[in-house]
């Protein structure tokens, strides 16, 4: 059973990769920022971008007996989805707004088994709380350029792994993925997590 990770994520192919899950990459292309999403609640935004990126990629995979997985992940802070701030001045902004607060770190993921079609979803939810942080802290972080391309511009483990002061719930779920809920999908699936794990 080949396994495909539908993500350019370094952080999820590490997961997958720290759990002996081989596995290749292909990115699926879809554009997150399409409106057929925009009307969604985060978690249901992120459980319709796994769905579709696993989908994308399973098109290009008819008839092999290929598992795909899809993720997306979404800080919730205030209500809304904060995506990518992409600039400087969008993250330096977010994060003057988080310190001392907490959000919630949505993650979804979508398994297609190509094979047979079939496919399961899972999603996962933890609690995030931040540091108190200065205004010089949270300068020096950004023009790392780190959080620029992170969801929410915040994450778990890298350079801004001190500003997260504690979480309650799936830690994997916060880098990505999560691990426990990908072992259910593949159980439902017909596939024991033993069975796909390296030897």
């Amino acid at each position: 059973m080949e396994i495909i990770l539908a993500s350019a994520s370094t952080a999820r192919t590490k997961l997958l990769s720290d759990a002996k899950i081989p596995h290749s990459v292909v990115v699926s292309g879809i554009d997150e920022e399409a409106g057929e999403f925009a009307a969604l609640s985060p978690s249901e935004l992120v459980i319709a971008l796994a769905t579709a990126k696993a989908r994308a990629v399973a098109s290009m995979n008819t008839g092999r007996n290929v598992l795909v997985i899809g993720a997306d992940s979404t800080l919730e802070f205030e209500g809304r989805a904060m995506a990518k701030p992409g600039r400087a001045e969008v993250a330096i902004s977010w994060w003057q707004n988080y310190r001392g607060r907490s959000g919630k770190l949505h993650t979804g993921q979508t398994v297609i088994d190509v094979s047979t079609g079939e496919s399961a979803s899972a999603l996962s939810t933890t609690e995030i709380s931040f540091a108190q942080l200065t205004d010089d802290e949270i300068c020096s972080y950004v023009a790392t350029e780190e959080p620029l391309s992170l969801a929410g511009g915040a994450s778990l483990d890298g350079i801004g792994s001190p500003y997260i002061s504690h979480i309650s719930g799936d830690a994997s779920g916060v880098l990505g993925l999560s691990m426990n809920h990908l072992r259910e999908l593949f159980s439902k699936l017909g596939y024991p997590w033993h069975s796909v794990r390296a030897k």
